[in-house]
């Protein structure tokens, strides 16, 4: 089998590539070593800058998204049980942020990918790509027991932090880049009405929570943790309790509680591998980069990998020209430092180290205090969380 563009990974990043590629006539082949259903399984965070919001409506795959997201215009800090509004709309010259589910995106782009009769090979066993630091690329990989073999032009990877396509680089050609943090994320998603209408961002002396939804009547709230912690160990009457005492105690006294619908203990890191282009292999999304959730930005990441790429490719196939390709990876990783620095700051502004002095503490403290009263310092946070342009 021959396509122009493999990619390797049915996740957001890997469809919204397809789709853009398709529409103007490029061929495409997704290889997923998951089946359909694992992949919609999966529970991700659903807060969409408007630039990736604009990337579906340009793939015609937003319909869902413009009928059931939740358009927010501010967020919360809470602090010194006061919470403190950060009006993203009116900082930002009327810029928003939109919650939908990062399944929910998947399973659009899913859904028109299918409809439209592009190739996507759920699981797909042994995937490896091959020659890609050559003019002729393929991937070859095993389904319902057969050994097959896909010809490309280049391959796409976008299958994750734990995919097959960042570990085919030879190990002296990446530069790596990393932080482990040394606490984690635990989440209860519940169907309960949320606390409140947009997301709290909450730092207590008992460490940070965040109080987010996936629309009117589910909610999903997190609980800083320590690392060695287990979720078998976390009850929801514990969780409950335990949210209880990081909020304010108006906050507290609304909230809403009922039986878990999933618990799930996330580690936090903050990791760039440099370049993200080797030869005729490109990677793009949570293969070549993370952040801690605290700022939003995985999805919103890897759509911002996947116009730059787009754009490259279209300038390959379309126009005979490689200078895009040539300054994807630049193009790319500008942008993602700058959003892993936000996402940084922020995780080092609202959560509780270990060892953490009196004198960290009270510059934690004083930083907050300056953001909450300073119209720039707060235009800084919202123009980040909003998403910097491409």
């Amino acid at each position: 089998m021959r396509t122009q563009v493999a990619i390797i990974g049915a996740g957001p990043a890997g469809l919204l590539l397809g789709q853009l590629l398709h529409q103007v006539g490029i061929d495409t082949v997704i290889l997923e070593r998951k089946s359909r259903d694992y992949v919609l399984a999966r529970i991700r965070a659903g807060v969409l800058e408007q630039g990736t919001v604009g990337l579906l409506d340009q793939v015609g795959a937003s319909a869902r998204l413009h009928a059931e997201g939740l358009p927010h215009h501010g967020v919360d800090l809470l602090f010194g049980e006061q919470r403190h509004r950060v009006a993203l709309d009116r900082l930002t010259g009327g810029k928003h942020v939109t919650i939908y589910g990062q399944t929910e995106v998947t399973r659009d782009l899913m859904d028109q990918r299918a409809a439209q009769g592009a190739a996507t090979i759920f699981e797909a066993e042994d995937v490896e790509p091959h020659g890609f630091d050559g003019a002729q690329p393929f991937v070859t990989y095993r389904e319902g027991g057969t050994s097959k073999r896909l010809d490309c032009y280049v391959i796409a990877g976008c299958d994750g932090y734990h995919g097959i396509s960042r570990a085919s680089v030879p190990s002296e050609a990446l530069r790596i880049f990393e932080r482990v943090y040394p606490f984690g994320w635990l989440g209860l998603l519940a169907d309960v009405p949320p606390v409140s209408d947009e997301l709290i961002y909450a730092r207590s002396e008992r460490g940070f929570a965040l109080c987010s939804m996936r629309s009117h009547t589910r909610s999903r709230y997190y609980i800083q943790c320590r690392q060695d912690e287990h979720v078998d160990d976390w009850s929801d009457t514990r969780f409950w309790d335990e949210l209880r005492r990081r909020l304010d105690p108006a906050t507290a006294a609304a909230l809403t509680t009922g039986p878990s619908l999933e618990k799930s203990i996330a580690p936090l890191r903050s990791f760039v591998a440099e370049p993200m282009r080797f030869g005729r292999l490109f990677l793009a999304g949570d293969a070549a980069h993370i952040v801690p959730p605290t700022g939003a930005k995985g999805l919103n990441l890897a759509a911002s990998d996947v116009h730059y790429l787009f754009e490259a490719l279209r300038e390959l196939f379309l126009d005979k020209s490689e200078a895009g390709i040539d300054a994807y990876s630049h193009k790319a990783l500008a942008r993602v430092w700058k959003a892993e620095r936000f996402s940084w700051w922020l995780t080092s502004l609202m959560h509780q180290f270990p060892e953490q002095s009196p004198f960290e503490q009270r510059m934690q403290q004083a930083e907050l205090d300056y953001l909450v009263s300073s119209e720039h310092a707060m235009a800084a946070l919202a123009e980040n969380y909003v998403g910097l342009p491409y």
